[in-house]
């Protein structure tokens, strides 16, 4: 069967991991002040120097209902991956896409991922891996709905000023990590929202409580995979890497950089795991 794998840019993916997997994706736009740039692989490399640089409004936009019906279009069955929808109208929008596309005859199922960035990457792998393996449509639909309830997504930030601005972190949280001067260890809540699971100070501290999550979590993690996300900060993210590997059983532990929409939210210095 014809399966093809849509996601927005959201999921951060290098052009060889996109080809690896075969994932088509669809951009969201970043705001910067009076400038939009789209999250694509034409996206200008000096985007996170005007961004620190931007004394205007920063912000994003989902991408339109037509991009998600064009990109459904020409395969029998998509599935497509969004950030989660209490975080941008991109689900939403797909779902309106979804319903363009199968009015000509698509065949699409649109998943919530309650996540965002590394958590993303995580349910594509997923994905990728059962149609390989050839699995019926409905039990991979199954499967996923499964992982996305159970899945974890936690990361840590250097900057928080844009997630506060735009509404992604409560303001009560907001103060309290600028007046304790922490480091924030972030995560995905059951239903998508972003809330606040503990602190940390220094890099070995992150390391250490990001991997902590994985043992608190009850999560079983032999032959399992793990996605790291980072935004300029691939030493912390090796370093995490090998610190996960000397105390977990993953099958897979995959760094990749992040993208535009998720650099902007995440900052320089942000890393992000999902398992």
């Amino acid at each position: 069967m014809d399966y093809r794998i849509i996601a927005d840019s959201c999921c951060d993916m290098t052009p060889e991991l996109k080809e690896r997997l075969g994932v088509i994706t669809v951009p969201l736009t970043m705001i910067l002040g009076e400038k939009s740039f789209t999250d694509d692989e034409n996206l200008d490399p000096g985007f996170m120097e005007e961004m620190k640089n931007c004394a205007g409004k920063i912000g994003s936009a989902a991408p339109s209902p037509m991009l998600y019906r064009d990109a459904f279009q020409g395969a029998h069955t998509s599935f497509a991956v969004t950030i989660s929808a209490k975080l941008s109208s991109s689900y939403a929008n797909a779902m309106l896409g979804k319903t363009l596309a199968e009015e000509e005859g698509a065949d699409v199922h649109v998943f919530d991922s309650k996540s965002a960035s590394a958590g993303e990457v995580l349910l594509v792998l997923k994905i990728r891996r059962m149609i390989d393996a050839g699995m019926q449509k409905v039990k991979i639909i199954a499967a996923v709905e499964s992982l996305i309830q159970e899945m974890k997504t936690y990361f840590v930030l250097d900057n928080i000023d844009n997630l506060l601005k735009n509404g992604r972190l409560n303001k009560v949280v907001g103060k309290l990590i600028f007046l304790l001067n922490i480091k924030p260890v972030l995560g995905a809540d059951n239903d998508g929202q972003i809330t606040l699971y503990d602190h940390a100070r220094g890099q070995q501290q992150i390391i250490r409580k990001l991997a902590d999550t994985i043992e608190k979590s009850g999560r079983h993690t032999e032959g399992e995979s793990l996605v790291i996300t980072h935004c300029q900060n691939p030493g912390l993210a090796e370093r995490l890497r090998e610190a996960i590997r000397n105390r977990y059983h993953f099958q897979e532990i995959l760094i990749v950089p992040t993208r535009g929409l998720s650099s902007t939210y995440a900052n320089t210095g942000g890393v992000v795991i999902a398992f």
